[in-house]
């Protein structure tokens, strides 16, 4: 099943990308660019025009909509600003996905990344049928380590050269990998975290 295009808290709205997001997106990156550049290899491709970014939704917006990936911007609540990003990706092969996040520099220690993680693993166990979700961080990203630790996912490896490097030519990064079952979701610090779910053409789910 399809995963929510749309989940609100009760201070976050997290939806799929529509392209007249690009410049919230736009402001988002351009101002944290330092921020994100030693754990987002995509940065070094910033900063991008605004019809790059346009191209770069409406791509997300396909995805979504094709089942081929889930990419979820991170609003507050009268979405006039973005947060940050999420997404649910398909890396870990059938009935999976892996949760990643980014949270703008201004708004870094509000808890955000920690709050989305949980609410999309949720939904993606609750509404999607996952039957696991993935988290990959760089060992040395200490701040990001926190957050699948505290939300009770286990850790279970560390995969040598598995991300993606930050600079051209640089090896690949080292990842730790922490994993939720869908039957660990209902003891786990997620469901302390509440949310609506909405399908394509805003139903509540």
């Amino acid at each position: 099943m399809t995963p929510p295009y749309r989940i609100e808290t009760e201070r976050l709205v997290i939806r799929c990308y529509e392209p007249e997001d690009a410049a919230l997106l736009k402001d988002a990156v351009d101002s944290s660019l330092d921020h994100l550049r030693p754990w987002m290899p995509w940065v070094r491709f910033e900063p991008q025009p605004l019809d790059q970014k346009i191209d770069l939704l409406r791509m997300f917006r396909g995805q979504f909509d094709q089942d081929e990936n889930y990419v979820y911007g991170v609003f507050d609540g009268d979405e006039s600003r973005l947060l940050g990003g999420s997404g649910l990706h398909p890396r870990g092969g059938d009935d999976s996905l892996e949760v990643g996040y980014w949270v703008r520099a201004d708004a870094v220690g509000q808890g955000i990344a920690t709050e989305v993680t949980a609410v999309l693993t949720r939904a993606g166990i609750e509404h999607a049928g996952l039957k696991r979700v993935d988290i990959q961080v760089d060992p040395a990203n200490e701040r990001s380590l926190r957050i699948p630790r505290s939300l009770g996912f286990t850790e279970e490896a560390t995969l040598r050269r598995r991300l993606e490097p930050n600079e051209p030519g640089a090896e690949r990064r080292d990842s730790v990998l922490f994993t939720m079952l869908d039957h660990e979701l209902a003891i786990s610090p997620c469901t302390t975290f509440p949310y609506r779910a909405f399908d394509a053409i805003g139903r509540q789910l």
